[in-house]
């Protein structure tokens, strides 16, 4: 069963465009490229041209899909000048710049720096200025950063813009970003917690890998015993299989990807009973009578089911600019299992992208949760809540029962959310689906 609902919130964005191309990028570090500065027209100077040279670095060089990276944007040498043909006092310049993305990842970051600078002679060199910015890992592989356009602007006696364009600029700072580790949501369930020895069981998977080679096999504790049969996932990840249980000593049954089960290509177990045909089947009472007659009374499996309070999440907003995380809450999630047996249940979320104004897209990686889960009083089972972490579009657990005796009961689960914002995302509306299934 899958249930979807609707996020929404106030989050990043930007124009993107190609990074600078340079004839043989210049080694990781300081790098000198050649510039146009444009001084205000106030000033009455014609344009500078000349070399500056400069240095990106990163907070992190080797982050994950989903990370935000502080970058620094150094300009030790610039050919502006001094726009006003007097001393200019020391920290009333202020610089902004942007950083050109390649490789793995397009775009550009912006950057900004403070007001602080030591005094400048009338037309000597604007000094050394250091700006900083931050964006998000969208996908894995190595990505090149390069030096953009930057701007300084003085306020003292006027507020004056030099705008200065770089053409070549060669690579200065590089890192590699690794994707999300991908948690095993593979899981079966049974069409029944119990049979005679030799009846076929039927199987349900999900979360292999499409078109997958799948073996579907019954346990006793550790080791495999002889029951076993082969299944292919369909495009979905799905597997459907019936496997006869003649080995006595199975009480569970797996499937798996590969030779042999693993915990990162295999499901948990799901319990199983073998009742030899003289006994009688969990879930039936049975009262004798000495010298008249039995009286049998059977207790019916119900389903496993699942309801969730409301479709939407609203989360919260971030003034633009600004760098934030905002929370809000999923819709309050009712499981209740009835079927009487000892197999165990796992409730997975998966968030798409988040879309917003002009196409602005914010990745689902961004989304990360505080899963809880409790059980109703009287409930045999415990439940487990997912670990807190990224949601993602390829899934996490919100919650879980681990199969075995006692099982069934109602639990209530609900999870706290927070979507990770960098700075000047386009005011608006960005909007997502979270989606709930449970197996």
């Amino acid at each position: 069963m899958a249930l979807g609902v609707a996020a929404l919130a106030a989050t990043t964005g930007g124009a993107l465009s190609p990074p600078a191309a340079a004839e043989g990028e210049a080694p990781s570090g300081q790098v000198e490229f050649p510039t146009h500065c444009v001084p205000p027209r106030e000033a009455g100077l014609p344009p500078a041209d000349g070399p500056t040279t400069a240095r990106i670095t990163v907070d992190d060089p080797a982050p994950e899909v989903g990370d935000t990276v502080t970058v620094t944007y150094q300009v030790a040498r610039t050919p502006a000048v001094n726009p006003i043909a007097a001393e200019l006092p020391a920290d009333v310049l202020t610089p902004t710049g942007r950083i050109q993305l390649g490789g793995a990842q397009s775009g550009e970051v912006t950057v900004v720096g403070a007001k602080r600078n030591d005094p400048v002679e009338a037309g000597a060199e604007l000094p050394a200025v250091t700006m900083t910015g931050t964006f998000t890992i969208t996908g894995a592989g190595a990505i090149t950063l390069a030096p953009g356009g930057y701007a300084l602007h003085t306020s003292h006696l006027l507020d004056l813009d030099t705008a200065c364009a770089v053409s070549g600029a060669p690579v200065s700072e590089r890192l590699t970003a690794s994707p999300l580790p991908r948690a095993n949501l593979r899981s079966v369930a049974l069409g029944a917690a119990y049979g005679k020895p030799g009846a076929a069981v039927e199987v349900s998977g999900t979360g292999f890998a499409p078109g997958a080679a799948v073996t579907v096999a019954g346990r006793a504790g550790a080791a495999e015993t002889a029951d076993r049969v082969a299944a292919t996932a369909d495009a979905r990840g799905a597997v459907v299989a019936e496997l006869p249980v003649t080995d006595g000593a199975t009480t569970a049954v797996v499937a798996y990807e590969g030779t042999a089960w693993s915990a990162q290509q295999g499901s948990g177990p799901a319990a199983y009973t073998v009742v030899a045909a003289a006994q009688t089947p969990p879930g039936t009472q049975k009262v004798t009578a000495p010298g008249t007659q039995k009286v049998t009374a059977v207790v019916e499996p119900g389903a496993l089911t699942m309801t969730q309070a409301g479709g939407s999440i609203t989360l919260g907003a971030v003034p633009y600019g600004e760098r934030g995380a905002v929370a809000g809450r999923i819709g309050t999630v009712t499981v209740e299992d009835a079927r009487g047996g000892p197999a165990g249940w796992t409730l997975i979320g998966k968030v798409t992208e988040f879309t917003g104004p002009g196409g602005v897209r914010i990745p689902g990686a961004s989304l990360r949760w505080t899963p809880r889960c409790s059980p109703a009083p009287g409930s045999p089972s415990r439940c487990v809540a997912g670990s807190a972490g990224v949601v993602g579009p390829e899934g996490a657990v919100l919650a879980s029962a681990r199969g075995g005796a006692p099982a069934g009961g109602t639990f209530t689960i609900d999870a706290a959310v927070t979507l990770t914002l960098p700075p000047y995302t386009p005011p608006g509306a960005y909007r997502a689906v979270l989606a709930l299934t449970l197996s």
